[in-house]
């Protein structure tokens, strides 16, 4: 796990004493929660690095956010990948949101051992938000087909980033039917993970945004 943490350091060389510090808690943190409340797979706790946190933060890698930029994770399970971002843009402000409460306990138990003052999780579904954030994150939730008419809602007509508001969301295997259904609905972009990170896992990684 040591070793999944400097590929974090590496590909993020601008990190903070402290954010350093944060990522380096969340291994042991996970795996001591994760004893507790199966957030995370078994077999999938022991490279918490990079399959959970290096890929959350690919998102990163394809676009940066202003100061009070305000993004809403939807099904965020354990925490991601709003957390891992939460850490690498202190300035913006983030919602985690799940219909599991056991999930959400898990996640705000996160953010208060880390100090995040930018972060909050709250069980709820995504239809019973009635605010409008700049963008909503998602991490293998659903197909488009059924995540775009649950956060169309949810994204402000009001620009303050470069990147146009819309949803950011990231999928594994082939996309190509699943974005075909949803053509027509917006504007899509889609990045392959392997052009950020060299590891084989992110080989059949893609990002998706969606300019809704």
């Amino acid at each position: 796990m040591v070793k999944d943490l400097e590929r974090i350091f590496h590909y993020f060389p601008q990190l903070t004493e402290l954010q350093k510090d944060q990522f380096t808690q969340m291994g042991p943190l996970y795996l001591e929660l994760n004893q507790q409340v199966n957030v995370i797979s078994r077999k999938d706790i022991q490279e918490l690095y990079i399959k959970h946190i290096l890929h959350s933060l690919a998102i990163a890698k394809f676009t940066s956010f202003v100061e009070d930029t305000e993004l809403v994770d939807l099904g965020t399970g354990g925490g991601f990948p709003g957390l891992p971002l939460a850490i690498l843009f202190p300035q913006c402000r983030f919602l985690l949101i799940d219909g599991t409460a056991k999930k959400i306990g898990v996640v705000n138990e996160v953010i208060q051992a880390l100090g995040l003052q930018n972060a909050v999780g709250y069980q709820k579904r995504s239809e019973e938000l009635k605010q409008t954030f700049d963008y909503v994150l998602a991490r293998a939730v659903t197909r488009m087909n059924k995540l775009i008419p649950q956060c169309r809602h949810l994204i402000s007509k009001n620009h303050r980033n470069a990147l146009p508001n819309g949803l950011i969301t990231l999928k594994g295997g082939d996309l190509t039917e699943e974005l075909q259904e949803v053509n027509k609905q917006g504007y899509f972009e889609q990045v392959a993970l392997i052009d950020y990170y060299e590891e084989e896992f992110f080989e059949t990684k893609s990002l998706v945004y969606a300019q809704l």
